[in-house]
């Protein structure tokens, strides 16, 4: 399992990767961010079915999307120019506590 958890962690980098270098693609325009995008997503979602071999896939799903979507929020902040309001914490906070509550209903 905790290798299962490992390969989920390098998966939602690598998606995370991709996301942050869609504005680079400039609409698949430009073939290398492009070419980034694409093999991110690719490794990603492959990484993400062995995952899945080990672990449910609704947990692993929600783990990955909810992580995936607060990080790349912080990375929109940080690093692209994008704003942080209140609403965006809020419903980065609501994403939190729904997968937090989703892996403790499949604990029991």
């Amino acid at each position: 399992m905790l290798g299962a958890l490992g390969l989920l962690f390098v998966a939602i980098t690598t998606e995370v990767i991709g996301t942050a270098a869609l504005p680079r693609a400039n609409g698949f325009r430009d073939p290398l961010w492009s070419a980034v995008v694409v093999g991110s997503y690719v490794v990603s979602t492959w990484l993400l079915s062995l995952v899945v071999r080990h672990l449910p896939v609704s947990t692993v799903y929600a783990i990955w999307a909810g992580v995936g979507t607060a990080a790349i929020a912080a990375i929109g902040v940080l690093y692209l120019g994008e704003q942080l309001t209140l609403m965006k914490v809020a419903a980065i906070a609501m994403i939190v506590v729904g997968v937090v509550v989703l892996n403790l209903q499949g604990a029991h």
